[in-house]
Formats: C-alpha cells, sequence, structure tokens
C-alpha cells in the first residue's frame, strides 16, 4: 500500500502559518525550485541540510500548505499546491518570483 502524507484541507490553510513556513532560508531555496510549477524529486533540491533535516523542511511546507508530496514506490515527488496558490495567489506570487530571482 502506497504511503500518503497528509494535507491540510484548503479551507485550513492560514496565512499566518505560510509565512511561519516561509521564514527559514532553506524553504526558500525549495520555494526557488518549486517556483517553474513543475513536479521535483527531493534530489532536485540543492539544499546544503542533511536528509532528515531536509524531510523536516518538506513537512513544514506540507504542514503549512504550500506544497504537496506524493510518492512513487521509494521516490517522493514535491510540487506547489495550486489551490493554495490560487487562494493566496495576491502574496505567494510575490514571493515566488522573489525567490526565483534570487
Amino acid at each position: 500500500m502506497a504511503r500518503t502524507p497528509d494535507h491540510p484541507e484548503l479551507k485550513d490553510v492560514r496565512l499566518a502559518r505560510i509565512f511561519a513556513a516561509l521564514g527559514d532560508p532553506a524553504r526558500l531555496s525549495i520555494l526557488a525550485v518549486l517556483a517553474d510549477r513543475a513536479e521535483h524529486q527531493r534530489d532536485d533540491f540543492a539544499v546544503e541540510v542533511g536528509p532528515s533535516t531536509l524531510s523536516h523542511h518538506m513537512k513544514v511546507l506540507r504542514e503549512a500548505g504550500l506544497v504537496h508530496c506524493r510518492f512513487e514506490g521509494t521516490r517522493c515527488f514535491v510540487s506547489l499546491r495550486a489551490d493554495t496558490l490560487d487562494r493566496f495567489s495576491s502574496v505567494l506570487d510575490g514571493v515566488l518570483l522573489a525567490v526565483a530571482d534570487g
């Protein structure tokens, strides 16, 4: 049976939690990769942290409602949550543009 990580319902995604999740440079680096709106494997993220710390950052972003994680076998694929981007587009479009520009 494939594992499915918990993702918050869109109605439960709060802007304060999104801003808290964005308050870490490593998580902003992850978002910079995801700014292309494609799905990425964890190896695509050039964050200078160990695997367990990267997992923690992914969990924070997922629990904030910013990313969607899906597993296929042992591989994890991560993408931005389109529904969250739509709901908070006036805020998140600017953040994504800023992190993509470096």
